[in-house]
């Protein structure tokens, strides 16, 4: 059970009535927590209100220019997964930002702004190399 890892979501109702729950690797747990970290606003978790990101800090940010919005994150996420990702070493965040245009329906465009996030780092335990990729929609956020 040492190298058992709880995936997400957790279903805590299955805990509590001793059933199945789902497992995963340490590179998925990884994956996992790290995504719960971008979708995590600054001062949502009670217990820490460092946890988190500032993705949603500039969710509807539509004046700072996408180099201003990409220096915030990048230091947001390096910050938050350096304090609290403690399985990774060497970890390099990348964010590119760019301007998509979708169509929610006939008649409507879009234009959002698509992150894209890359988390590089090297698993302490294994000595493995670890990525993670990810990309989210701003304004508003959506994965």
């Amino acid at each position: 059970m040492a190298n058992d890892y709880y995936e997400l979501p957790l279903k805590p109702l299955k805990l509590f009535n001793k059933h199945q729950i789902k497992y995963c690797d340490l590179k998925e747990s990884i994956a996992h927590f790290i995504h719960l970290i971008n979708t995590t606003h600054f001062g949502e978790c009670r217990f820490d209100y460092s946890f988190g990101c500032a993705i949603w800090d500039v969710d509807f940010d539509n004046l700072r220019t996408s180099n201003s919005l990409k220096s915030k994150i990048v230091k947001s996420l390096n910050d938050s997964i350096n304090k609290h990702e403690t399985r990774l070493d060497n970890i390099n965040v990348t964010v590119s930002i760019k301007q998509e245009e979708s169509n929610d329906d006939i008649n409507t465009n879009c234009i959002k702004k698509r992150v894209d996030i890359s988390v590089k780092g090297m698993v302490k335990k294994t000595n493995e190399p670890f990525s993670y990729v990810e990309y989210f929609y701003i304004g508003p956020l959506s994965y």
